[in-house]
């Protein structure tokens, strides 16, 4: 009975690590072809690639090259953006639905898939020029409704556990890292700074719920599961409360700058007014 409990186990995690093999040797080709064409010093051209602290501008340009042809296949399909918004949406809705019943592979999936679905929604709308305000407010609040949705899962896993602490901490730590953007960028700064953004988050957990459902799927390391799964969780918090931080700060240091800088121009301003609003003097002579 004991060696059909751990045949069932490593059958067990073979199908659940087997999506992640067929990811990792896509991967592996496609980028041993991109690197190949680099040295070459034929590079693809990829448009509108947006790069972080984290990846760098090699590989920013080798991920959106390699999602290209979905992308291309998407707008064959007459996919939206908004539509493809609404997918990742739903994707992390079912995440929260999947860990919240226990079945972390599962949950591990959607999420990683709706992290695709949101690096492609915003390349649709570039490609195909529908870059609208009413597009970028769906797309932002789908985010974090998304995100809040997949937590509550989490947290609803880990009520009974010290761990459930781990989920609100990192709830607020995300939701702050986009907070002090979009606060910062309505003052008319672009600071993107920090290296915990949504993609970085969705991968950092969906790789942590990946590792505890292996652990899951065995009866000797079962009982690791929840443990990784909060541990995750709490290093997801602490580098998004980080990133949030540090936004903040930077944003404060640059408008204050920024006000330093046009305090002259604003004085100069108010004397000018001032000395047109005051009344003329004249003296006559008897």
């Amino acid at each position: 009975m004991r060696s059909w409990w751990y045949f069932q186990g490593v059958v067990d995690r073979f199908f659940i690590f087997l999506p992640a093999l067929v990811v990792i040797t896509v991967s592996l080709v496609s980028l041993a072809y991109y690197s190949a064409m680099v040295m070459a010093g034929r590079p693809p051209q990829v448009a509108n690639i947006k790069t972080n602290e984290v990846l760098g501008l090699f590989w920013s340009r080798y991920a959106y090259w390699a999602v290209g042809p979905i992308e291309r296949a998407m707008i064959a399909m007459g996919f939206s953006p908004n539509f493809v918004t609404f997918l990742s949406l739903l994707a992390c809705i079912g995440t929260g639905v999947a860990v919240a019943f226990g079945q972390l592979a599962t949950g591990c999936w959607l999420y990683f898939l709706a992290g695709a679905l949101d690096l492609l929604d915003g390349r649709l709308a570039r490609a195909l020029n529908r870059q609208t305000e009413a597009g970028a407010l769906f797309d932002s609040v789908a985010d974090r409704w998304g995100e809040l949705a997949a937590f509550v899962g989490y947290a609803w896993l880990l009520r009974d556990t010290p761990w459930l602490l781990a989920v609100l901490g990192c709830s607020a730590g995300s939701m702050m890292v986009s907070y002090t953007r979009a606060r910062i960028e309505g003052l008319g700064l672009n600071l993107r700074a920090g290296a915990m953004q949504r993609a970085e988050r969705m991968c950092l957990v969906s790789a942590g719920t990946l590792l505890a459902a292996t652990f899951a799927a065995g009866p000797s390391t079962a009982s690791w599961a929840i443990p990784t799964v909060g541990g995750t969780i709490a290093l997801c918090g602490v580098l998004s409360s980080s990133t949030a931080l540090r936004r903040w700060l930077d944003g404060y240091r640059a408008l204050q700058l920024r006000d330093a800088s046009q305090r002259p121009a604003v004085a100069a301003s108010v004397a000018r007014v001032t000395a047109d609003t005051q009344p003329s003097t004249s003296t006559s002579v008897a």
